[in-house]
């Protein structure tokens, strides 16, 4: 009896501490910022030391290479995915940019309408509008009439939470290639992508001091690692419109860690915008449990 109740709480309790950790990921990344380690440096850093522990895991259990093609595409879409990401809540309102990363369900119905070929269903139709609105009520820019990002962390935001679902569409697609290969080939991929931007764009090795590199690299070889273990760990020991609705446990710790730690303001639209996304969410969960009933 013991060991059942585990086996249903432990699940919880990983998915409870993945969201907390990633509600609470942007506090870290702004103070290496701040101590001089820009957007694109720190995410070679974190990534870099993330795959140093995750691809001898890989080269020792000598996982098959499947699926070669789908899984380079994995890693860039994934790559831009994460880049994207602590660009945007790094530049933008830490609210703000997760609600609308969090408009994965919006790009997920339509995405596996297009590459799936997935039914749109009558409740894919309201995951659609309900996402659709939130997003329409939170981007709306009253000087311009029309809904539209404002600004740079926006579009990376948005892009973000687009190449969130592309990759999750794709891993439908992939059931058969081995967790960990999976995520060693996004951590690759964000490395990768990392130093070709580095490089194109020109960005010097920025002058810190060794605390603040020691920082990024255990932030990569401890945090990151962990927030992806539990989560693979989560999802993978509970039915997934269960883990779909405690990862949006993310969105309340951001806020709140927001609200505590900064001095930002979330405009009343945000929030009701917001709040129509989050629904869509629940609502994508739910109907997940209907359709695996």
């Amino acid at each position: 009896m013991p060991s059942k109740q585990s086996h249903i709480i432990l699940p919880v309790l990983a998915l409870l501490l993945g969201a907390t950790l990633w509600g609470v990921f942007w506090y870290p990344l702004r103070l290496l910022e701040q101590n001089g380690l820009v957007g694109l440096w720190a995410t070679l850093l974190i990534y870099g030391a993330a795959l140093m522990v995750g691809l001898p895991v890989v080269l020792k259990r000598r996982y098959p290479l499947v699926r070669p093609g789908i899984l380079l595409v994995l890693a860039f879409v994934s790559a831009w995915c994460n880049i994207a990401f602590i660009l945007a809540i790094l530049e933008g309102n830490v609210v703000r940019v997760t609600l609308l990363f969090f408009l994965s369900p919006l790009w997920t119905v339509i995405l596996s309408k297009l590459l799936l070929d997935e039914p749109l269903t009558r409740s894919a139709r309201i995951t659609l509008l309900l996402a659709l609105v939130g997003a329409l009520v939170m981007l709306w820019d009253s000087e311009m009439g029309v809904p539209w990002p404002q600004g740079e962390a926006d579009w990376l935001a948005l892009s973000s939470g687009f190449a969130f679902a592309l990759a999750n569409v794709l891993i439908r697609k992939m059931h058969d290639v081995e967790i960990w290969v999976k995520t060693v080939s996004t951590w690759c991929g964000a490395v990768t992508l990392a130093t070709v931007w580095i490089l194109i764009a020109g960005i010097p090795l920025p002058e810190v001091e060794s605390e603040v590199v020691v920082g990024a690299l255990s932030l990569g070889a401890i945090g990151m690692v962990v927030m992806t273990l539990v989560v693979l760990y989560g999802v993978t020991h509970m039915p997934a419109h269960r883990s779909a609705v405690i990862l949006l446990f993310e969105l309340v710790v951001g806020a709140v860690s927001a609200q505590l730690l900064t001095d930002e303001h979330v405009m009343l639209n945000e929030w009701f915008g917001g709040l129509l996304i989050v629904l869509a969410g629940w609502y994508a969960a739910r109907h997940q449990v209907k359709g695996s009933g």
